[in-house]
């Protein structure tokens, strides 16, 4: 079922008006979340990096040469 243009921009319009659009305190809070889970995400992983890089040349010492 095909719409004619004048109707799909209509309807596309009231959908538009449908959207809830967040505060700039919501879009400040999120952003300041992502950015903090981002730097701790790179934290963990970087221990976790220097425990199994210590572990791998710890067991490559014992067991190598």
């Amino acid at each position: 079922m095909a719409t004619n243009p004048v109707e799909f921009i209509q309807q596309a319009r009231a959908e538009i008006g449908k959207v809830v659009w967040p505060t700039r305190r919501e879009v400040v809070l999120t952003t300041v979340m992502v950015l903090a889970l981002a730097a701790l995400a790179a934290v963990f992983f970087s221990l976790v990096d220097l425990l199994i890089r210590t572990g791998l040349t710890t067991i490559l010492g014992v067991f190598g040469s």
